[in-house]
């Protein structure tokens, strides 16, 4: 597979190229852990959704959740992967303060699902197809707390056990912004399924990037981790810090030591936290309390068959059948529950096909452009998808012209309401008959002899003209029927 070209970094020695892979780190959407029946709920008190098999307990047995396994096939078969039909768990060994078990139970050789892709969208309507290595099942750790007191750490075991979904790139980017698009879209096909919730404030979806810098077209250069990342736009920022970082070292005459870094914030920087450890180092071997994972191929068609409509299928959807373009349909599926709003929008209007473009218009400028003003979600919103879609059929029967319906869309969004009600309740439909507009269009041109030459030499310039007759007429003028009326008292 060939990495979509990036942005070279300019050196004082000549340009640098980036090369970038992620490990990204999805909490499965399950109301129990990986191997024990505990709540995965969160913000529960310290301590109060742990089992006897998450506390390490003697003699307590791992016992795998079939939900889990089913949610990340479900999720590989939406990264047009390999499902291995059969799979292993092993044992990952080292130290973790906040596993009581002392080892992780992770999946190395044998993963559950194997290379897949992602098809992400660039700057310019470029795309770049994105290469998935693997993923694999595993369990979270828990969470060391050093501020309760000064002289002791605490543990919290709560998410010790939840099942996460390592889903690891191959190293195909090759700038900051393609990292931001590959996450993006990676989240966006994971709340699709409904596989992971995509929250990254809660750490319910982080990543570990790979920074590394080497010549355009030359080997690849040593690379540095940074570690548990849980916002696309410092993703962004630490790669760009990590990649200058690296290119100035080298050109000092200096080498890269490969290592696990943080980024910090507050500073835009990275810094180093551990030398990098090889995969021998972790002791892998075949956890003896759990049998392979073996599936059968009528178990992944199933699966395969019932899986949900994809941000791809949908744009694809879009474009064809109601003729949006590229950019709005790729606005409307870029979230679940936006496509969601849009498609009930649809649903609610008179004539979907002939409408679905301009009440694409609405939905994106008018609704996403309030919504993001006032800084709410779109499961907030004033305006419900049956009363924008009464709007877009109002505007489209000529109810009420684009002006009015601004003023409507206002009206509803402070006040709610039907929407046909009120445009009848404030006598806001728009005026076609020619005769009721033909008064207003007469005294605009007798009052403007200048401006009537002017158009006469300009026929553009007749916009001027149905610009006065909208505003005299309170914006319920017909603007087709202005125009056209113009046109036959102008001569033009």
């Amino acid at each position: 597979m060939t990495a979509a070209k990036g942005k070279l970094i300019r050196g004082s020695t000549g340009d640098w190229e980036v090369v970038i892979g992620l490990e990204v780190h999805a909490q499965v959407t399950s109301n129990s852990k990986l191997f024990s029946g505990a709540s995965t709920a969160f913000g529960g008190e310290p301590n109060s959704h742990v089992s006897l098999v998450d506390a390490a307990m003697p003699g307590m047995l791992p016992v795998i959740n079939e939900e889990c396994v089913r949610q990340a096939v479900r999720t590989g078969l939406g990264l047009n992967a390999q499902i291995n039909r059969r799979s292993v768990f092993d044992r990952k060994n080292y130290f973790y303060p906040d596993l009581p078990q002392g080892y992780q139970i992770s999946q190395y050789k044998s993963p559950i699902v194997g290379e897949g892709e992602i098809v992400v969208e660039l700057e310019g309507g470029k795309t770049a197809t994105v290469g998935i290595e693997r993923l694999h099942l595993e369990q979270d750790a828990g969470k060391s707390l050093h501020d309760q007191r000064p002289e002791v750490s605490f543990v919290d075991l709560n998410r010790s056990g939840v099942a996460l979904m390592e889903i690891v790139s191959k190293p195909d980017l090759r700038d900051a912004e393609q990292a931001k698009a590959y996450v993006t879209k990676l989240r966006s096909i994971l709340r699709y399924l409904g596989t992971c919730d995509g929250d990254m404030e809660k750490g319910n979806l982080r990543a570990d990037v790979n920074v590394s810098v080497r010549r355009p077209g030359g080997p690849l250069g040593t690379r540095c981790e940074i570690k548990n990342m849980n916002s696309i736009n410092f993703i962004g920022q630490a790669i760009e810090y990590e990649a200058r970082r690296q290119v100035e070292i080298i050109e000092d005459g200096g080498t890269i030591e490969q290592e696990t870094r943080l980024f910090d914030p507050n500073k835009g920087e990275t810094r180093s936290m551990r030398t990098k450890e090889e995969a021998h180092d972790y002791r892998y071997f075949p956890d003896p309390d759990l049998l392979p994972l073996e599936f059968s191929e009528a178990y992944v068609e199933k699966l395969k068959a019932e899986l949900p409509e994809l941000p791809d299928q949908k744009k694809a959807r879009f474009m064809s059948e109601l003729g949006l373009s590229p950019y709005d349909a790729g606005v409307l599926v870029a979230e679940r529950e936006s496509a969601d709003f849009y498609e009930t929008v649809l649903e609610n209007l008179a004539h979907k096909v002939r409408d679905g473009k301009l009440a694409a218009n609405w939905v994106i400028n008018e609704l996403f452009g309030r919504l993001n003003k006032e800084g709410r979600d779109i499961s907030a919103s004033p305006v419900s998808a049956p009363q924008l879609a009464a709007i877009v059929d109002l505007i489209g029967e000529g109810t009420i012209s684009g002006k009015i319906a601004k003023d409507l869309f206002e009206i509803v969004w402070t006040g709610g309401g039907d929407p046909r009600a009120l445009v009848e309740a404030r006598g806001m439909k728009q005026v076609t008959d020619l005769s009721a507009i033909e008064k207003a269009v007469d005294d605009i041109i007798s009052a403007n002899p200048d401006k009537v030459a002017q158009v006469k030499a300009k026929p553009a310039a007749i916009q001027w003209f149905v610009g006065q007759v909208m505003k005299s007429s309170g914006g319920k003028a017909n603007p087709q029927a202005v125009n056209d009326l113009l046109k036959s008292k102008l001569g033009i």
